[in-house]
């Protein structure tokens, strides 16, 4: 990947970055249901780790053309699975999720899987190894928010189906 079109590349993920922290802090103040609220936030939290080391890279790359050393190959991990985990013990309790909550869960699901296959792309066109593991870092880390997404689109369409799931029910021989 030619220099030029990898600061165009980042460009276009800063703007990607920026542009869902806000979708995700707005609708993290609208819903009225706990899970999504916590859940849009953290992303929203996650997404502004994302753009800040963008952001550096950016800026370094735009000075020195090369690989920066001070940048760290590591973000926080993402502790939506543990949110989703949280509320086995609530589900019932929970207000159901409203059309505005599925419809922002199903915007949100179109935006990481876009996040995750172009993260994937910059890792596939890059050649430093420091570079791919950084690039594969952030396509993982969108593809959990996917993953995470799903089954909270789950859990609001069909709250219970998602309980049975999340429980994992046995039979035993008694």
């Amino acid at each position: 990947m030619k220099d030029k079109e990898r600061l165009n590349a980042l460009e276009v993920a800063l703007n990607n970055e920026q542009r869902e922290r806000e979708f995700y802090l707005k609708h993290a103040k609208r819903t009225n249901n706990p899970l999504g609220k916590a859940m849009f936030q953290q992303i929203a939290d996650e997404e502004l780790e994302h753009y800040e080391r963008l952001k550096e890279l950016h800026a370094k790359w735009d000075k020195k053309e090369s690989w920066p050393e001070t940048v760290p190959l590591k973000v926080n991990e993402t502790i939506i699975k543990d949110i989703l985990k949280d509320v086995v013990d609530k589900v019932d309790k929970m207000p159901p999720g409203d059309k505005d909550d599925l419809e922002a869960i199903r915007t949100a699901i179109d935006f990481e899987a876009e996040g995750a296959i172009y993260y994937a792309r910059m890792r596939d066109k890059v050649t430093n190894q420091k570079e791919k593991d950084f690039f594969n870092l952030l396509a993982d880390m969108e593809h959990e928010h996917f993953v995470s997404l799903k089954d909270t689109e789950e859990l609001l369409s069909d709250p219970e189906a998602w309980y049975q799931k999340t429980e994992k029910p046995h039979l035993d021989g008694g």
